[in-house]
Order: structure tokens, then C-alpha cells, then sequence
């Protein structure tokens, strides 16, 4: 597709000015929230919102309130004009990138938390996470009245912890997962993997693999409580940092210590250097 100058929104009032006007026209809204840095990833998930609605809004907008005072927020990676560069290749009609004052006025004293799917998981290493996650999504959700949005399921309990919160909450709007993107290794696509050193990078897709290879076995009935430490153990001899490794539901993010007919995902989380890497991926139906 060729490119276009895409128009900007820095204001709820100027998107919401434009998202009404095509719902004046019955035209239907996919937003694609970001934090912008945009690789191939992000970008799947434009082309899959396209196939989804008549027009597309990506939200481009590092939200403070998910960022513990410890972590990342002063260094994560920024690059507007690079990110407008990638998306005017595409089929997006508006990208929306309000200013932290915009989207927490003076006196902002609103959260929201979305309990139990939050558990566990990235919920214990990063307890401030989902509650900043959740209201600005749901601010996102408000401002901009999408019927679609999409989001990725790299980071898969956020998935899952959004789509409680619009249905809990009654938000009209279909909140679609879209399959994680890879690098040609297997490491999963994110915006933090510019923080991978050279060798931690030749090293970073051995957290896919040895997750894939502990899906199989659990697929060939071996025990959790045997697959489990095994994986712990070679990824800490690669070099890893292990903060998790669970078997969980699929679709309730119920922990599973043996592996049946139910949908079932193996999760991680693990530091590489000075990096957090998160996967999952899918257990097979057992054989």
C-alpha cells in the first residue's frame, strides 16, 4: 500500500470529533492501543484491525501509571516520527497521541482493578502493572468508542485481563487477541528488545525454544512438577533470570498441575542482562 500523511488527534476533543463523524456515517472503529516503538508486531496488529473495521485508530502513548518508580519509564524506547513513518504504509486513518496531561488531568485520582485474572503471573512481580494498564485502557476505550480494538498475545494476560474488564464494566467494544510476531529465532517481538546487548540477543530465543521444547513433553504427559524445574534449570544455565514459569488455563489463567482437554498455555518471565523478557505458548492437546 502506498503512503499517506496520516492525521493526528493530541486531544479527546479533536478524536472524539472524528471518530463520531464516521460513526455518523455507520462506519465502524478499530483502535490499536501502542506505547509506540513500533516494530512488526505492532504492525500485524493494524493489518488484522483493518480486516476488522472501516477505519483505524492507533494510539500512540507511554502511560506513566504502569510503571513502577524503579522500572523503565524514563528510558523506554520513542520515536514518533519513526513510528508515523511505519504506520503511513498502512491502512490507518487517524493516529491518536495525547500528552500525559491530557490524559491525566490535574487531580486524576481514578483506577481501576480488575481482580483475580490480574493474579499471579506478571500481577506478583508487577503489582502496580494491570491497574495502570486497565484505566488507561479503559480511558482509551471511552475516549475513542471503538467497536474493534486488538492487542497482541505476547502479553497475554493483559489480554485476557482487558477483555474482563469490558465485559465487567459493559464497554461495547470487541476486544480481539492477535498472534505473537517473531523474529526469524523465535524471540517474540518487543519494543524492549533494544535493550538486549549483542550477546544477550544470540542468546534471547533460547527462552522460546526451551519453552517449546517443555510444551511437548508436557503434551507427552510428563509431570508439571518434573517439566517445570527442568526448564527452570537450563534457562538459568543459559543465562536467565527466571521471575516465572507456569502452566496456567488458557482462558481462566487457572493454574494446572496436570495437563488435560482444557486450553492450556505455558507462561514466563525472566530477566536477560538488564532486560524482561515475557513469552507463552501454547501446550499441546495431549498425545
Amino acid at each position: 500500500m502506498p503512503k499517506h500523511q496520516i492525521p493526528f488527534a493530541r486531544t479527546v476533543a479533536n478524536l472524539r470529533a472524528q471518530v463520531d463523524a464516521w460513526h455518523a456515517a455507520n462506519k465502524t472503529v478499530a483502535l490499536v492501543p501502542t506505547m509506540g516503538a513500533l516494530h512488526t508486531g505492532h504492525l500485524s496488529l493494524v493489518k488484522l484491525a483493518e480486516t476488522h473495521a472501516d477505519h483505524v485508530v492507533v494510539s500512540i502513548f507511554v502511560n506513566p501509571t504502569q510503571f513502577a518508580a524503579n522500572e523503565d519509564l524514563g528510558t523506554y524506547p520513542r520515536d514518533e516520527v519513526g513510528d508515523v513513518e511505519k504506520l503511513s504504509a498502512h491502512k490507518v486513518d487517524l493516529i491518536y497521541a495525547p500528552t500525559p496531561e491530557e490524559m491525566y488531568p490535574e487531580g486524576f485520582s481514578t483506577t481501576i482493578a480488575v481482580n483475580g485474572i490480574s493474579d499471579g503471573l506478571c500481577g506478583s512481580s508487577r503489582p502496580h502493572f494491570f491497574g495502570g494498564v486497565a484505566t488507561v485502557v479503559a480511558k482509551l476505550f471511552l475516549q475513542c468508542r471503538p467497536d474493534v480494538a486488538v492487542f497482541g498475545e505476547k502479553d497475554y494476560q493483559q489480554l485476557l485481563v482487558i477483555r474482563r474488564m469490558a465485559r465487567d464494566l459493559d464497554l461495547p467494544v470487541n476486544v480481539i487477541g492477535a498472534p505473537i510476531v517473531r523474529e526469524p529465532d523465535g524471540l517474540a517481538m518487543s519494543s524492549r528488545n533494544a535493550y538486549l546487548s549483542e550477546v544477550d540477543r544470540k542468546t534471547a530465543p533460547k527462552l522460546n525454544e526451551l519453552l517449546r521444547s517443555a510444551a511437548n513433553l508436557l503434551a507427552e504427559g510428563r509431570a508439571t512438577s518434573k517439566v517445570i524445574p527442568n526448564l527452570k534449570k537450563r534457562l538459568s544455565e543459559a543465562g536467565f533470570d527466571v521471575d516465572y514459569l507456569e502452566v496456567r488455563h488458557a482462558e481462566t489463567l487457572a493454574p494446572l498441575d496436570i495437563i488435560g482437554k482444557t486450553p492450556t498455555r505455558l507462561f514466563a518471565a525472566a530477566i536477560l542482562g538488564k532486560t524482561r523478557l515475557i513469552d507463552n505458548v501454547v501446550v499441546p492437546a495431549p498425545r
